[in-house]
């Protein structure tokens, strides 16, 4: 099984962890899955987030492969190795975290940092059945990650418990102080969705017993596009001049190519986007505590059949747009009435992860019941 790109045994006996390797480590390579980059210099320093975890008392127990340059979501990587999803072995493991959801869904970490520009802790969580968190934008230090520039970029941890995602957290973040409650004012956004996947979404809330109002969301797709349009940009500043290599594969290699075309309006025309959408999502976010959506709009596909795409950007429909807002987001695993891996995904205010994480931890623990209740009633 191919989720580590590097192992290795650091720091003291806590807590697991795998560091995706966009992320340094003093003294070894940050290749970020890319043969490009195969020659870099070692690290002169860890990362703000490793130093921060190791003095937590940590164990780092490797650096995780990822879609390459974390630039696609379905994990596949022919040169440092697609990640075999330990919970259904035939789908993607899900990108670009994709090292990362798979080290913690087979019990290598007890968590795993991953970094999420367009959804990559959230999507790679989904297929492999585990919970991802994209903090609020700036909330974890990103210094000594790549890229270095990112208007979208968040880095946070995978987990299989939401006590554990705490725990993470409150390592990476000085300012995170857990909360509890659980009178919360849900707002269930209706986007496009399989109807699956909405049915799935609509039983976990139910089980919480929170009140949820149906809400129609903001214009997600035009946030998607403008969401692109930054990602290709920042993408293309900070490895464009990869390609001249040779050796980024095609697919990474294809989309950096088109992203290079990317124009000053564009950009311009996005950011203008961003603003109102971050508008429409804080006013929302003034009526109700959170709001709740799938995570991904369709289960995720089979290895096979994205071979030819893999890119599959449209599994990011639901989580891109989040990214351009800045709001913190969390996905929990849920299944749909025939097994398959689906998300629950709920966001809060931007700077309000605590709050999101103690909803989190409320509705883990009412699907927890649940199951359990229809377990023993079987």
């Amino acid at each position: 099984m191919t989720n580590f790109a590097e192992r290795l045994d650091l720091g003291d006996d806590g807590l697991r962890v795998a560091i995706k390797d966009v992320i340094d480590i003093a003294g070894l390579q940050t290749r970020c899955g890319s043969r490009a980059l195969a020659g870099v210099p070692p690290a002169i320093a860890n990362a703000a987030v490793v130093d921060r975890l190791l003095a937590a008392g940590c164990r780092i127990v490797g650096k995780t492969v990822l879609h390459e340059l974390a630039f696609g979501v379905t994990g596949i990587n022919n040169w440092a190795g697609t990640p075999v999803n330990p919970q259904y072995p035939d789908l993607i493991p899900g990108g670009s975290s994709s090292g990362s959801a798979a080290a913690v869904a087979a019990g290598d970490a007890d968590f795993a940092l991953g970094s999420d520009t367009g959804g990559s802790i959230r999507v790679p969580a989904v297929c492999c059945g585990v919970i991802g968190f994209k903090p609020s934008f700036g909330r974890v230090d990103r210094t000594g990650a790549s890229p270095a520039a990112t208007s979208l970029d968040c880095i946070g941890p995978l987990a299989r418990q939401m006590e554990t995602i705490l725990c993470a957290m409150d390592m990476l973040d000085p300012t995170f102080v857990a909360e509890q409650g659980e009178r919360w004012r849900i707002a269930r956004l209706m986007v496009p969705a399989d109807p699956a996947i909405d049915r799935a979404v609509d039983a976990a809330l139910a089980a919480s017993d929170l009140t949820c109002e149906p809400i129609e969301a903001p214009d997600m797709r035009a946030a998607f596009e403008a969401a692109l349009t930054i990602i290709n940009q920042e993408t293309y500043a900070a490895f464009g001049h990869l390609l001249s290599s040779g050796l980024v594969d095609e697919d990474v290699a294809v989309r950096l190519k088109r992203a290079e075309d990317v124009s000053v309006d564009e950009v311009a025309a996005a950011e203008r986007v961003r603003l109102v959408f971050r508008r429409s999502i804080d006013q929302l976010l003034e009526r109700f505590d959170v709001l709740a959506l799938p995570t991904l709009p369709i289960v995720p596909p089979r290895l096979d059949d994205v071979a030819a795409d893999r890119a599959a950007l449209s599994l990011t429909a639901l989580v891109r747009p989040f990214n351009l807002s800045g709001h913190p987001a969390l996905s929990l695993p849920i299944r749909t009435a025939d097994g398959c891996p689906a998300g629950l995904q709920i966001v809060a205010k931007r700077g309000d992860d605590a709050l999101l994480c103690a909803v989190g931890l409320y509705l883990e623990r009412a699907l927890s019941a649940r199951f359990e209740g229809d377990s023993h009633h079987e």
